[in-house]
């Protein structure tokens, strides 16, 4: 009798590699046609390699294999150092103990030499200018960055790019930066462009700090000149305006005086017109009354004494 060989129950192996192939086909299909963008980014979405659109953040659709996105930090401050490199960052910072002077190195409007750091913090403001109008967008930035930093250093003096026009001069740099990035549809936002510092090569350090040591101390010697000055100069012409104001009260106080007096002496010319008598004999009494009343003693004497000594030891001590 021959042998019957029954085949068990179940998928064949043909099968079950149709469902392997279909089952990788259906996730191929998944994952291409849904995608999720960041709560930070935006996502650029290509068709065949030409811009279709841009979605927010969140879980979205696309034609698989037909459309790509691109995913762009919008929300990210992307930054760039010049003349140093941060190796960690941190509470205790470590930088590079390697010499960037290749873009640190500047002459000034002064044709003096000075070491530049900088950095510069920038965001994508525009993600479709970001990836299609620029290519190499680091490399721009940085390349712009430093051509801008020379020319405001160059128009300036190695004092003002040390001390005072640091502020001024490293915003002069982002103006003319953000500019020149517009100028080529970057789509690229200049957050802050900082200078960080600022000093002269070490083969000059010792010549250029006694240099501004003797400024220093002339401005010193400056300001205590001027100091002196401030507090002698007004004090003397305080006291001359005072004497002036005190003259011209005089002269106003002796001319209303004598104005006052003629006007008293033409009234009393009036009424002495009137009265003769009366006048002479009130005008005799009130100048007999000033008179007395700045006398120190006062001595009556009878016409008919012979001396006048009785009525001295008499009239001591009384008024």
């Amino acid at each position: 009798m021959e042998d019957i060989k029954v085949n068990p129950p179940g998928l064949s192996y043909k099968n079950w590699v149709l469902l392997v192939v279909l089952g990788i086909f259906i996730l191929i299909l998944v994952f291409s046609t849904f995608y999720t963008i960041g709560p930070d980014e935006v996502g650029v979405i290509k068709r065949f390699g030409r811009y279709v659109r841009t979605t927010d953040p969140g879980l979205h659709i696309k034609i698989p294999f037909a459309e790509s996105v691109t995913k762009v930090k919008v929300k990210y401050v992307f930054k760039e150092e010049f003349g140093f490199r941060t190796l960690r960052p941190g509470v205790k910072t470590v930088y590079s103990p390697e010499k960037w002077q290749g873009e640190s190195l500047m002459l000034t409007g002064d044709l003096n030499v000075v070491e530049v750091e900088w950095i510069v913090q920038y965001r994508v403001a525009d993600p479709y200018k970001y990836l299609f109008k620029i290519k190499e967008v680091r490399k721009t930035i940085r390349d712009i960055s430093e051509v801008v930093m020379r020319l405001v250093v160059g128009d300036r003096s190695v004092d003002e790019v040390l001390t005072v026009g640091r502020m001024e001069a490293a915003s002069e740099a982002q103006r003319k930066l953000q500019e020149i990035l517009d100028s080529y549809d970057s789509g690229i936002k200049i957050v802050t462009l900082k200078l960080k510092d600022v000093n002269p090569p070490d083969p000059v350090k010792p010549s250029f700090n006694e240099v501004n040591e003797a400024r220093q101390d002339r401005e010193r010697f400056i300001n205590e000149a001027w100091q002196a000055y401030n507090k002698v100069v007004p004090k003397a012409k305080g006291e001359a305006e005072k004497t002036i104001a005190e003259a011209e009260g005089y002269a106003i106080k002796r001319v209303n005086q004598a104005e006052g007096d003629a006007k008293r002496f033409l009234a009393l010319l009036e009424e002495y017109k009137k009265a003769p008598e009366v006048t002479k004999k009130r005008i005799y009494l009130e100048t007999l009354s000033d008179i007395l009343s700045r006398v120190g003693k006062i001595y009556v004497i009878d016409s008919e004494q012979k001396t006048i000594l009785p009525l001295l030891s008499l009239e001591e001590g009384k008024k």
